[in-house]
């Protein structure tokens, strides 16, 4: 256990108005969303973070401050799940929720470390997308192709597929498996996930999710913006036209179209970078227990 010196803490005026203004954040980062959902209309790129993640947007909007931070006057908090009161003053329970969900806790800051420190691959372009609808005509989006299908038949065909992302790999059609420069598997996703690959980038926002309490709110919204702007791209470079939703397509197909398509794919894997190590630092602040470097994180927690 770890001896906290020079614990911070928030007055009751500061940490309300910490939340109210990551509440109000998080709305603006939604509204188009749940506007949409109003109406029961469908986008085929943004609805995305909330249907392949499962996260609503009432997610977003609940303010944690992380660990290690004393919230003055916060009785209501005491009875939150992993929030520990001391006296009229509350803060996050660190310790108990690395105890309950240490599985979850230990695999996931594990396969960010792992990621962190690999170098990042660039010469994918994105073609996860096309190879998802490789010689089928059951494709994911209810979206016209760009290039018809034997037009992205012949692209996969022109390419060498170098997928690094098992929860992109697993959607590859059964002709598409094969030409993978490497199978994938969830058993090893720990020994591939890479920093420029775009799954792994949005994945930061999955993972802020996952470790809960432990991730300061700013971390979270953050992630989200990430992978937002990373679906973006990673819509804009695939097989489907777009056009009728505003995108314009990167072409990868062509010499420009991979270097627009590189030179945003390393733009966003710094941002990731950054923010997959700030979350390390977060959730890690005052856990003096070693992580084991080789731990595999679960069918479960992934």
């Amino acid at each position: 256990m770890s001896t906290l010196v020079d614990t911070p803490t928030l007055t009751r005026a500061e940490w309300t108005a910490a939340a109210t203004a990551h509440a109000e954040r998080a709305d603006a980062l939604t509204a188009e969303h749940r506007a949409r959902a109003s109406r029961a209309e469908k986008h085929p790129v943004e609805d995305f973070l909330f249907t392949y993640y499962s996260y609503k947007p009432a997610i977003l909007r609940r303010w944690h401050p992380g660990p290690d931070v004393v919230l003055e006057a916060a009785q209501e908090r005491a009875g939150w799940r992993w929030y520990r009161p001391e006296g009229s003053s509350t803060r996050v329970d660190a310790e108990r929720f690395r105890t309950e969900r240490g599985s979850l806790y230990r695999g996931v800051v594990n396969l960010l470390r792992a990621t962190l420190h690999r170098p990042a691959q660039f010469g994918c372009f994105g073609l996860h997308e096309w190879a998802m609808a490789y010689r089928s005509r059951d494709v994911r989006h209810a979206v016209p192709l760009r290039l018809g299908h034997d037009g992205t038949d012949a692209v996969v065909d022109a390419h060498d597929l170098r997928c690094t992302h098992f929860d992109a790999f697993r959607f590859f059609t059964p002709d598409a498996v094969p030409r993978n420069r490497t199978p994938l598997s969830r058993d090893d996703q720990i020994a591939h996930e890479q920093p420029g690959c775009l799954h792994a980038g949005m994945d930061v926002y999955k993972w802020a999710v996952k470790l809960g309490p432990l991730v300061p709110g700013p971390l979270l919204l953050d992630a989200f913006d990430l992978a937002r702007d990373i679906r973006t791209l990673d819509m804009e470079a695939s097989p489907y036209d777009l056009s009728a939703w505003g995108y314009s397509a990167v072409t990868i197909e062509t010499a420009e179209g991979k270097a627009e398509y590189v030179a945003r794919q390393r733009a966003l894997s710094e941002r990731g970078q950054v923010l997959r190590g700030a979350v390390i630092d977060a959730v890690t602040s005052g856990d003096d227990t070693p992580g084991g470097a080789d731990f595999l994180p679960s069918r479960s927690v992934l």
